[in-house]
C-alpha cells in the first residue's frame, strides 16, 4: 500500500530587477541573490531597465552609462507602485533625499553588505501594518487626509504622491498622533522587525515626507527618542 503525502505549498519567487553597469558589482550580486532564490534579471544600461518587464523588486545604481538613475527611478515610480532601492556610492544627504522625492523607496551607499542588502528587499516589500488598515478609512489631521484603503494622501484638497514607505511612515504616525513613536518602533513597523541597516534612512525618509507634505512642523521630533505627529490643541 503506498500513500501519498500532501503536496508542499510553493511559495512565490520573488523578481528582481539589478540594474547596474559595473560587471565586478553585479556578478557576485546576482551570483549571491540567486543561491538565496531570487530569480534576477541584470541590465546595464537605463534603456534595458525602462524596457524590462515587471518585477518585484528594482536594485537601482545611479551612474549608467546612457540615463541618469533619478530619471529612471522617476519613470518607473511614474508606472508602477515596485519598490526601488537606489544602490549607489554617492553618499550625500541631499542625494538621498532627491532620490526618495523622485520616488525611491531605499537608499543603499557602496560598499554595503550582502545581508544588509537583502534585509533592505525584504523590508521594502513588506507590507506594513498601515496598508492592512479596514477599508474606507480616511483619517483627517489639520489639512492633511490619509485614505489608507488607497494609499492617497491628500493636504488642503490637494493629492501628494508619496513612495509607498513614505505613505506607511506617515500612517504608522497618524495611527497615535501627539503620541512619540520611538525610532525602534518605527523601523521595526515600517521597514521590518530584523531591520539591518543604518537608521540614518529613518531620518532620509522623514526629511522628505516633510517636504512633500509642506505642512511646517507637523512631524516633529523628539530629540533623543522619535518622532510624532503635531495635534493642534482647540482654540
Amino acid at each position: 500500500m503506498t500513500s501519498t503525502a500532501p503536496a508542499r505549498a510553493t511559495l512565490p519567487v520573488m523578481r528582481v530587477l539589478l540594474v547596474e553597469d559595473d560587471v565586478t558589482i553585479a556578478e557576485p550580486l546576482v551570483s549571491g541573490l540567486r543561491r538565496d532564490g531570487y530569480d534576477v534579471t541584470w541590465v546595464a544600461t537605463g534603456t534595458e531597465a525602462l524596457a524590462a518587464p515587471a518585477h518585484d523588486v528594482v536594485l537601482l545604481d545611479l551612474g549608467l552609462p546612457d540615463l541618469d538613475g533619478g530619471v529612471v527611478c522617476r519613470e518607473l515610480r511614474e508606472r508602477s507602485d515596485v519598490p526601488v532601492i537606489v544602490v549607489s556610492a554617492r553618499s550625500d544627504e541631499i542625494d538621498r533625499v532627491l532620490l526618495l522625492e523622485m520616488g525611491a523607496d531605499d537608499y543603499v551607499v557602496k560598499p554595503f553588505g550582502f545581508r544588509e542588502l537583502v534585509a533592505r528587499i525584504r523590508a521594502v516589500t513588506r507590507r506594513s501594518a498601515a496598508a492592512s488598515a479596514p477599508t474606507g478609512e480616511t483619517q483627517h489631521i489639520g489639512d492633511v487626509e490619509i485614505d489608507r484603503r488607497s494609499h492617497r494622501v491628500l493636504v488642503a484638497g490637494e493629492e501628494i504622491a508619496l513612495t509607498p514607505k513614505e505613505f506607511d511612515l506617515l500612517a504608522h504616525l497618524a495611527a497615535d498622533p501627539g503620541a512619540v513613536a520611538t525610532r525602534e518602533s518605527i523601523l521595526r513597523e515600517v521597514w521590518d522587525e530584523h531591520w539591518w541597516g543604518s537608521t540614518k534612512t529613518l531620518d532620509v525618509h522623514v526629511a522628505s515626507l516633510r517636504r512633500k507634505l509642506g505642512v511646517a512642523d507637523l512631524i516633529e521630533t523628539v530629540r533623543g527618542v522619535g518622532y510624532r505627529l503635531r495635534v493642534d490643541e482647540p482654540a
